[in-house]
């Protein structure tokens, strides 16, 4: 069975993808119902499908094998835009509330107008199917109801007022010659035992019938619980066929996804190498940098102690400066000393140059 349900799901006519898109795809937390619950690691592809045989329209998304969203479009549905990149909508069927997020606030745009257009359609195929079923059940009903009824008219039990009116007249118009009451009399009697007879016989067809509507009233409510039961069946069935046709529908779908997977993988990769290249040189620069450091603290102490060796070689500079000042002036004074000394020199040495002359002047005189 399940073999031959996969075969007619994987017919090409029957469910197509007529609208798709990527986006990230999130279900409303069923604990506190305000919180979103991602179901995608990344953007996935969210078709819209027709199901011509069926005659509806189903939102589907796998995220590799797993279907994250099947949902059937029903017309009490409404796609609510929530910002210019997220939009939702709530599935009675699932018991949950579907997000989507997109890249764009266009790719949302033109989400939801497929959504209202689809839920129109669907709107319409579910009148047409309701006006068939009306049609189709009307006759059916009217026959059933006329077959019910008919053991429980007075008529069928008592008979009809034309019915009974001969009787009466039987009965009054021998009445009417009084030379032959006698015979009529006995016949009319006759005629009534054999009515109260039919009476009391149509009484207890009528108790049995009556026994008969209350076991069929029974056995419809029983029916009507077993149909019940059946229907959840049904819909667990339906749902079980959903996912099947969801899986089997989808797999060109899963196919392209793995190869867009793989393809990202490989691009993952390639961009992770070249992360890991980066690092590495990052990891020298670093080493680099830690040594330019350690020769920069090096350079600041040494700066530091000539720093300090420049200060005390300043507090040196000033000392000497203030000594050599001091034996400047001193030089000074004792230029201007010796130079004093020499105008004297001068004065003593041109006074005994006068003195000799003078003596050598006595010498020859005398």
């Amino acid at each position: 069975m399940t073999a031959f349900n996969l075969s007619f799901y994987f017919l090409p006519d029957r469910e197509q993808p007529i609208f798709s898109t990527r986006a990230h795809v999130f279900q409303i937390d069923p604990n506190t119902k305000k919180n979103w619950v991602p179901t995608s690691k990344h953007a996935v592809t969210v078709s819209y499908f027709y199901d011509s045989t069926r005659n509806v329209y189903r939102i589907i998304s796998l995220d590799g094998s797993k279907a994250i969203i099947n949902s059937t479009i029903t017309p009490n549905m409404t796609f609510t835009k929530t910002s210019q990149k997220f939009g939702q909508w709530a599935d009675s069927r699932a018991n949950t509330v579907y997000g989507l997020g997109f890249s764009s606030e266009h790719h949302l745009s033109k989400f939801a107008e497929k959504f209202q257009e689809f839920k129109e359609a669907a709107r319409l195929a579910k009148e047409k199917s309701q006006e068939k079923m009306e049609l189709t059940s009307t006759p059916s009903q009217e026959s059933a109801g006329g077959d019910l009824q008919s053991p429980l008219t007075p008529e069928s039990i008592n008979g009809t007022d034309d019915e009974r009116a001969p009787d009466v007249t039987q009965n009054s118009e021998p009445r009417a010659e009084p030379t032959q009451n006698a015979l009529p009399f006995s016949h009319s009697s006759a005629i009534s035992k054999h009515w109260e007879a039919e009476l009391a016989t149509l009484k207890g067809n009528n108790a049995k019938l009556t026994a008969a509507l209350l076991e069929s009233t029974a056995n419809v409510k029983q029916w009507k619980q077993q149909l019940a039961a059946y229907q959840e069946e049904a819909e667990r069935l339906h749902k079980r066929v959903t996912e099947l046709e969801c899986v089997s529908s989808q797999a060109n779908a899963v196919h392209t996804h793995k190869t867009e997977l793989n393809q990202t993988i490989q691009e993952l990769e390639e961009t992770l190498k070249v992360k890991e290249e980066e690092i590495e040189r990052l990891k020298q620069e670093i080493d680099n940098a830690r040594e330019l450091q350690e020769q920069r603290d090096s350079l600041t102490q040494k700066l530091q102690e000539v720093e300090i060796r420049n200060k005390d070689l300043e507090g040196q500079l000033s000392d000497l400066e203030q000594r050599l000042e001091k034996s400047q002036n001193e030089q000074e004074a004792f230029r201007n000393n010796l130079k004093t000394l020499l105008e004297i020199l001068d004065g003593k040495i041109f006074e005994l140059t006068e003195l000799r002359d003078n003596l050598a002047k006595l010498l020859e005189c005398s």
